[in-house]
């Protein structure tokens, strides 16, 4: 473990001691972590005693899930369930990736985020295989977009009307309600007035924030320091990789230096 990764923990800790933070989340979509990286994230989260949400590519994505469970995790998050159909193909898959003794241990959840989604929410919670699912997850960011709104559009009454039901809807099944997507400190009175008891929790890019704890007066600090923490993360990725560049330079260079002409002359090829 590096300096900086001790550090991370450290600010983890801290955020889970004073500002009611229950985990940390890698995205194998739109992130694009990859197994490498999620596997020194994991540590860092293990080291801090919390929780790892991983969210996978698709809801058939069977690859994501086997690295998942290689990975230990808590949670998965499946992307783009627009129908009970989708929905019915990622509990298969789920179901495919994780032994029942391991279902037991974990949570699954569903992205609900896009304008189709919601216009077929009670389709999806009317399917026999919503017994399967453990909760939604919110996502603005697309949601918004697919409302055909922009990003500053994100903390809007609009918005805010569309996912509204779906978290009545969603809490009169007995789900997980979660909330994500350009979360700041101007998120906060969105996330406070939605129906009594939701959000379950809230998220930023990394960090899974409990609620209503964490909707007090030290949210918005909460907030910054989590965005602090994924700043790291970034650095510390960034480093790695660099090093796993920087480890053959000296050789190509070498190599360069001996044999380009050479390897030219006889009609090869160097870069």
């Amino acid at each position: 473990m590096t300096s900086r990764e001790e550090r991370m923990v450290k600010i983890l800790v801290d955020l889970k001691e004073n500002y009611n933070v229950i985990g940390v989340k890698a995205e194998f979509e739109a992130e694009g972590t990859r197994l490498e990286e999620a596997l020194r994230l994991k540590e860092v989260v293990t080291k801090a005693n919390l929780d790892l949400t991983i969210k996978i590519g698709g809801c058939e994505a069977l690859k994501d899930m086997y690295d998942a469970r290689s990975i230990g995790t808590t949670k998965i998050v499946a992307p783009m369930v627009e129908s009970a159909y989708a929905m019915k193909k990622y509990v298969f898959s789920f179901k495919k990736a994780f032994t029942e003794e391991e279902r037991k241990k974990m949570k699954f959840l569903i992205n609900v985020e896009t304008f189709q989604t919601i216009q077929n929410i009670d389709e999806i919670l009317e399917s026999e295989y919503i017994a399967d699912i453990d909760g939604f997850v919110l996502g603005r960011v697309d949601l918004t977009g697919s409302l055909g709104l922009s990003r500053d559009d994100i903390n809007s009454e609009r918005v805010f009307d569309a996912i509204y039901p779906v978290f009545q809807k969603a809490k009169a099944k007995g789900l997980l309600c979660a909330i994500g997507g350009g979360v700041s400190k101007e998120s906060l009175p969105f996330f406070e007035a939605l129906p009594k008891g939701t959000p379950d929790y809230f998220e930023t890019r990394k960090v899974l924030f409990k609620c209503p704890e964490a909707l007090g007066p030290k949210g918005a600090a909460g907030i910054l320091k989590a965005v602090g923490f994924e700043l790291m993360w970034l650095k510390n990725k960034k480093d790695f990789y660099g090093m796993i560049y920087n480890e053959d330079s000296t050789r190509i260079k070498m190599l360069e230096k001996r044999y380009k002409q050479l390897i030219e002359e006889a009609g090869g090829y160097v870069s």
